[in-house]
Parts: C-alpha cells; sequence; structure tokens
C-alpha cells in the first residue's frame, strides 16, 4: 500500500552530518522524500509533538533533546513506506537494532539514536500534519 510516514533527523543526527545518509537510505529503498524543512523546535513545540508520552518517565529528557538543536523533519512517501522506515531505523535502543540499521550504525544512546519515524497511518497522519501544511507536501 501507498503511504506516507514521518522522518525526523533528530539533534544528535544533524549535529554528526547524518542528514544526507539517511536520505541515501531511504531512497536505496525506493521511498521518496515528498516534503523537507530543517527546524529548530521550542521546548513547547517539543512537548506537543511527544504529548502521547507525557507523564512518562523520559517526557522531559526527550523534550529536552529534541529541542536541543536544529531537526531536518521530512515526509516520505512509497509502498509500505512506514513498516520500511521503521526496518531502516531499527530497534529504538541501539543495542537491540539489527545490522545496517541507522541506529546500529550511529546511535550513541536509547534517546540519541539519530531518526524518529511514525509507527502507523493514524501516528502519520498527526505528525506530518504536526509540521507541514498541504502546500509545502508534493504528493506524486
Amino acid at each position: 500500500m501507498r503511504e506516507c510516514t514521518l522522518s525526523i533527523v533528530k539533534p544528535d543526527g544533524v549535529a554528526n552530518n547524518l542528514i544526507g545518509e539517511v536520505i541515501r537510505r531511504v531512497e536505496a529503498k525506493n521511498i521518496k522524500v515528498i516534503a523537507a524543512k530543517m527546524i529548530l523546535m521550542t521546548k513547547e513545540q517539543a512537548k506537543g509533538f511527544y504529548a502521547v508520552h507525557e507523564g512518562k518517565p523520559f517526557f522531559e529528557s526527550v523534550t529536552d533533546f529534541m529541542s536541543s538543536g536544529p531537526c531536518m523533519v521530512m515526509v516520505l512517501e512509497g509502498e509500505d513506506a512506514i513498516s520500511i522506515y521503521r526496518e531502516l531505523m531499527g530497534a529504538t535502543n541501539k543495542d537491540n537494532a539489527k545490522e545496517g540499521t541507522i541506529r546500529r550504525d550511529f546511535a550513541t544512546d536509547i534517546e540519541k539514536n539519530v531518526v524518529h519515524g511514525s509507527d502507523s497511518t493514524e501516528t502519520a497522519e498527526f505528525e506530518i500534519r504536526y509540521f507541514f501544511n498541504s502546500l509545502e507536501i508534493q504528493k506524486r
């Protein structure tokens, strides 16, 4: 099924010049980047994005981290884009991620794990709308 997903290259990935590498790996899986922009989230914007995790032990640290530097947000489109991108990212904890995944290759810990990706079509809809308006997305 053709679908869209949100990708974020997190502040650690941007700081370590991994934007191009993430895009290279995405495109190698025949997934298209149909929207992209560099952003700098405020703490409040990060809290809004991660609102589903409010009250969890990691909420403050993840929102601090995500507002600590620039992020590259992208809308990806392709056949089974959500599952393909999640497989490409690897497990949240790099120690559990498969060889050759982005997180296994580049993450430093469970929070500084380079990338974020939507986990379902419903989540993708919310996350894409959080960062992009319809004029910014070039659907094919």
